[in-house]
């Protein structure tokens, strides 16, 4: 039986798209996909720039060397890969800040807005479209066998309460920002406290009975068989995420340390707490995809726990000929380095559930800023370090490219995850595709 283009099929036998997650893999249709690994991924954000001097290797390929920056992460220097040239050619309203932060994730411009950001540049607003992360946990959710309960978690870092375009990477759609959870202990009750929404858990199956049935009259008994015994399947999914609202977790919740407040000084022990629920919350497969994001764009953190009392943003302002702020920009890039590493710790150090290998041989983390350089505001040389596995990539490896853009990453992410987007973001940023990765 020749294979059919899979929309084709449904549009013809008049199903809807929400049924071909249970139909792929009946032979008797010829539309059989083969199953995917479990896959995550973790986008980090900081903000301000980086150093690219004590930042980037001056090595390409394989042998390479980690500069000062990036110095903390050397156990996983084989799990590892460097990006540089690739810019946020994204254009527009906005300041650099701006359109650094909300079209960092979505590669598309800013909606007109009324929101002034710095010298003469346009007010603007919102982002115009999705941002990758939410893409993918769309997608994500979109399949029975890899629906989760929360599909995506955002967590921040020392974000606090404004909401703007400096302080928002992460778009539902096209003016609908997703705003971090900056509270651990917020995050705590949303993860494990007792569900008040049960509607999120409704069964992706009651609204399909008829399709279903439909289908079941195209197929062989064989068919029939596996069919039923896959929707047995995903009944059984559901009841355990319903459980799992009510504390019936793989792995219970982990122990905060309790009366840490939200400001400034407590952000080190702030990003700890987020780190150990983002990890316990991948154990529980509460979610496949999570952003957490230090602070803001334009972030003026004072890292006292550094000796640093410079706000972070205002030392990013300093000319490359003040030594002294070069030197605590690097000791502050370098402690967000060491924060990543106590990700990768933490994933490389829990077994995989129900299969083999580590979480991190499953999880992406990809570690990203809103500027290549903070006093220039260059969109250029953004820095992307991926760290782990999952998406199919080829790592152990310092890449140089000639200012592509960054939609063509987003667009590898994808496609890692087996979402054959054509484009993402701004279209025309998408010449030559996918980045290659493999």
């Amino acid at each position: 039986m020749t294979p059919l283009h899979r929309r084709t099929f449904i549009k013809q036998a008049g199903l809807s798209a929400a049924v071909l997650p249970f139909i792929v893999g009946l032979p008797s249709l010829a539309l059989a996909a083969p199953a995917r690994p479990r896959q995550r991924l973790v986008v980090v954000f900081s903000p301000n720039g980086t150093i690219p001097p004590a930042y980037w290797p001056d090595e390409v390929g394989r042998d390479f060397k980690l500069k000062e920056i990036l110095s903390p992460l050397d156990p996983f220097k084989d799990r590892m890969l460097l990006l540089q040239g690739i810019s946020n050619k994204v254009r527009g309203d906005g300041d650099g800040h701006m359109r650094g932060m909300s079209c960092l994730l979505t590669g598309i411009e800013l909606l007109p807005g009324n929101i002034q950001g710095g010298g003469k540049s346009i007010p603007a607003g919102w982002a115009s479209g999705i941002s990758i992360d939410q893409e993918l946990k769309n997608f994500f959710q979109s399949r029975p066998e890899t629906r989760t309960r929360f599909g995506s978690l955002e967590f921040g870092v020392g974000v606090q309460d404004r909401a703007d375009p400096w302080t928002r990477m992460s778009y539902a759609g096209s003016g609908k920002p997703v705003a971090p959870i900056s509270d651990p202990y917020q995050m705590h009750e949303k993860l494990y406290g007792q569900m008040k929404d049960r509607e999120s858990l409704r069964s992706v199956l009651d609204p399909l009975k008829s399709e279903l049935a439909k289908v079941r009259q195209m197929i062989s008994a064989e068919d029939r068989r596996v069919l039923e015994e896959h929707e047995a399947l995903v009944r059984q999914l559901e009841r355990e995420m319903a459980e799992s609202a009510g504390q019936t977790l793989r792995q219970g919740p982990p122990d905060l340390e309790r009366g840490v407040a939200d400001q400034n000084d407590n952000v080190p022990r702030l990003s700890r707490m987020q780190i150990d629920l983002l990890v316990n919350s991948f154990v529980n497969d509460m979610a496949r995809v999570a952003t957490l994001q230090y602070t803001k764009s334009v972030g003026g953190a004072r890292m006292n726990w550094l000796d640093i009392t410079d706000g972070h943003h205002g030392l990013s302002h300093e000319p490359d000929t003040d030594l002294a702020a070069q030197q605590k920009l690097i000791k502050i890039n370098r402690w967000f380095a060491g924060e990543v590493r106590y990700l990768a710790d933490r994933l490389a150090a829990t077994p995989e559930p129900g299969g083999d290998g580590s979480m991190l041989d499953h999880t992406l983390i990809v570690w990203t800023n809103e500027l290549g350089k903070g006093n220039s505001h260059t969109l250029d040389n953004i820095p992307f370090m991926l760290l782990g596995g999952g998406f199919g990539f080829e790592m152990g490896r310092s890449l140089k490219f000639d200012k592509v853009p960054h939609n063509r990453l987003h667009l590898a992410l994808a496609h890692g995850a087996g979402h054959r987007l054509p484009t993402f973001g701004k279209t025309d940023l998408c010449s030559g595709g996918p980045l290659a990765l493999g």
